[in-house]
């Protein structure tokens, strides 16, 4: 699992205009199985044959949306950037990582500023600031899906009126909900009227629909086809000399049941749900969890080697034994009662990064990008082709 490039470029690079495209939850199988799948996505095709794709992005713990997305544009994993999840913790009062003020080490943002170059944001996590030239933060009090609402958006939005003078332009986007038509209407207005050197475009609407209905499911493969049209959209409207850069934040699984292993255990150790994984913390737990695995009956799947915990997850180098869940099961938090039960929603991510199969994407397509298959890599290296491409220090 190597970088995908070095974090600076090479002496007399040319630098370019960056579209970065997050499409959030597009599992890596959506592209390497899109035959199987019967998708037709013909944007994204095009994209693979003539861009440069990585084979599969390997995560962070956690792999949820937020921190990933900030991961994306500081090269850290999270424990150092310090967005920890979509919400703060309760006692922080468990709000979302609103603002941008709460990363601790320096963005691509930062990076752009210094080089006075010009930035621009579509429902980007973690952006409530001042300090993107041209920004539509995520932020919302109401969400509906993947939409969210547009007024509570434009409360935040920079500089004020930006929503008004989109609209101006493009009156359909002045709807309630802003779904990925709106964000990709919106990105089409910066590019065509303040042409960023750098702009960052997070869709969501395939994340939602993989949660409630199951990823490679019949309605989660019509959203990822429309979000391909919407793609095509966006291509016309970039200039010659950009790079779009598609990503996405993580995989996804296809959820058949929950299971309570702290319920199923009972005393006989201490254990712990994180990041996906059953994590002992004492003898008694670990041999417990090696017997269920043996047993077959619990969901119990591949032991995690204590060097990848240490990679990952170095807070639970002190564990004394971590299992996956197999496919289609997740393990829950409860420690009493029912120790079975039907999943709340039939698509699930925040599973343990190195978890084989489990992978987002990585592509580059434009001004200088040639057709490569590139290796697996990890999520960290993103922000250093970023810089790559902008030529900015990070």
């Amino acid at each position: 699992m190597g970088a995908c490039g070095a974090l600076m470029p090479a002496a007399g690079a040319i630098r370019r205009r960056l579209v970065l495209v997050s499409i959030d939850g597009l599992d890596q199988h959506y592209l390497t199985e899109c035959d199987r799948l019967g998708l037709r996505i013909p944007v994204l095709r095009q994209l693979m044959r003539e861009g440069s794709w990585a084979a599969g992005v390997v995560g962070e713990a956690p792999t949820v949306t937020w921190p990933m997305h900030t991961t994306m544009l500081t090269g850290v994993p999270p424990r150092v950037h310090g967005i920890l999840g979509n919400r703060r913790p309760a006692r922080e009062g468990g709000d979302y990582y609103w603002s941008k003020d709460l990363i601790r080490v320096r963005t691509l943002w930062d990076a752009c500023q210094d080089a006075g170059l010009t930035t621009a944001a579509v429902t980007w996590p973690v952006t409530v600031t001042g300090d993107i030239d041209y920004n539509l933060p995520e932020y919302f009090k109401r969400r509906r899906g993947g939409a969210m609402d547009l007024s509570s958006i434009g409360s935040r939005a920079h500089p004020a009126g930006l929503v008004q003078h989109i609209s101006r332009d493009y009156p359909s986007f002045a709807q309630q909900w802003l779904d990925d038509r709106c964000r990709m209407l919106a990105a089409r207005w910066m590019l065509e009227r303040v042409k960023p050197d750098f702009l960052a475009v997070h869709l969501v609407d395939l994340d939602a629909e993989s949660h409630e209905c199951g990823p490679f499911s019949r309605e989660a493969n019509a959203v990822l086809e429309y979000t391909d049209e919407l793609l095509g959209q966006l291509l016309s409207a970039m200039p010659a000399d950009a790079v779009l850069a598609v990503v996405s934040d993580h995989g996804f699984m296809l959820v058949d049941r929950t299971v309570h292993l702290k319920s199923a255990m009972g005393r006989a150790g201490r254990l712990e749900i994180v990041y996906g994984l059953a994590v002992a913390w004492d003898q008694g737990a670990s041999e417990w969890l090696s017997r269920a695995k043996e047993e077959g009956k619990l969901g119990i799947g591949r032991a995690v080697p204590a060097d990848e915990l240490r990679e990952f997850a170095p807070e639970l180098a002190r564990s004394t034994a971590a299992y996956e869940p197999v496919e289609g099961t997740v393990f829950g938090q409860r420690s009493q009662g029912e120790v079975l039960e039907s999943p709340q929603e039939r698509g699930m991510h925040g599973l343990w990064p190195a978890r084989p199969g489990y992978r987002s994407v990585f592509g580059l397509w434009g001004a200088g990008i040639r057709p490569a298959q590139l290796g697996e890599m990890r999520i960290t290296a993103i922000a250093g082709r970023m810089g790559e491409i902008l030529q900015v220090k990070l």
